[in-house]
């Protein structure tokens, strides 16, 4: 008996051994940057780090992401503007940071290639949500007041569950442990493909039994009214400039009061949803919900229109 468990304890090892170095290989594995909160308490990626963002159990999407200096996915090194040029920057969660697709062909390159003469600067984080958007913009003031136009990504259903700024819980998991089990290549692929969702989902139930919900709190929440009480906190905290800053939205996802209550007041914003809903073609990954290269091309093209529609190059002149 001593024997079997010992063959199986020796045959376990060399086979976690194996697919180890398979997943290594075959570079299966995703791998994340570092997070950090900076000198002025906005989470961001720890500068100058590279690597792939890998998509699918089987390499079905694969991105090179290349952070810079300040903590953001780019081409560039330094995000220096000047009032002698124009500068737009692009600011919002992973659909912005773009590491589903290769860091040199992102919506500001894109954007770019279309109006050469403009600079578009990204601030794409994972994990954004629209309190950490404005919470970025303030805290960099000195280096927006001088952008020419910010366009603010925003997903309605999930960007608006909070009505102020708190620090996230993601850095919480920055720990130790973590760091060292993410040295097992083997560990990361099998925790992106879902392996041990099983686990996760049966801890979170048998909590969730535990607690066991009150009556009361089944009563239904309207989340639209709570969603635009929020965005209206948000805006009045941060003194959301309605001349400069511009809305991407998604009207779909909307609700009609939000809608209305953005046309009543006089905010400016790009919907892509028409262009989204009239193409047949996937404009989104698989086994992913971001945006596909066919995606980033119409979210781009929608901010050309917008922005030759502004003629920031006459403007810019004046």
């Amino acid at each position: 008996m001593k024997k079997v468990i010992l063959k199986v304890v020796l045959y376990t090892i060399i086979l976690l051994v194996s697919l180890e170095i398979l997943v290594r290989i075959f570079h299966l594995h995703n791998e994340r940057p570092e997070r950090y909160l900076d000198e002025y308490g906005v989470e961001k990626w720890i500068p100058n780090q590279k690597g792939y963002s890998i998509t699918g159990n089987r390499r079905q999407n694969v991105g090179e992401y290349r952070i810079n200096n300040f903590g953001f996915n780019s081409v560039y090194d330094d995000y220096t503007v000047s009032k002698d040029s124009i500068e737009v920057a692009i600011v919002g969660d992973s659909f912005i940071e773009g590491f589903h697709q290769n860091y040199t062909n992102s919506i500001s390159r894109k954007i770019e290639r279309e109006i050469p003469e403009i600079k578009v600067l990204e601030f794409g984080y994972a994990g954004y949500n629209l309190s950490e958007e404005f919470n970025l913009i303030q805290s960099y003031n000195h280096l927006f007041k001088d952008i020419d136009k910010v366009i603010v990504y925003m997903r309605y259903t999930d960007d608006l569950t909070v009505g102020e700024y708190k620090v996230s819980s993601r850095l919480s998991l920055n720990t130790p442990v973590n760091r060292l089990l993410k040295q097992s290549k083997l560990i990361v692929y099998a925790k992106d493909i879902g392996l041990f969702d099983p686990i996760k989902n049966k801890i979170a139930s048998t909590i969730n039994l535990i607690k066991r919900a009150k009556p009361n709190d089944n009563v239904e929440v309207n989340k639209d009214s709570i969603y635009l009480a929020n965005f209206k906190k948000l805006v009045k905290t941060y003194n959301y400039d309605k001349e400069k800053n511009v809305l991407l939205l998604d009207y779909s996802l909307c609700s009609k009061e939000f809608l209305e209550y953005l046309k009543r007041n006089d905010f400016e914003s790009i919907d892509f949803s028409a262009l989204f809903q009239n193409d047949s073609r996937p404009k989104t990954l698989i086994y992913d919900q971001h945006w596909n290269n066919l995606g980033r091309d119409i979210i781009a093209d929608e901010i050309v229109r917008y922005l030759r529609k502004e003629n920031l190059q006459i403007k810019k002149s004046l």
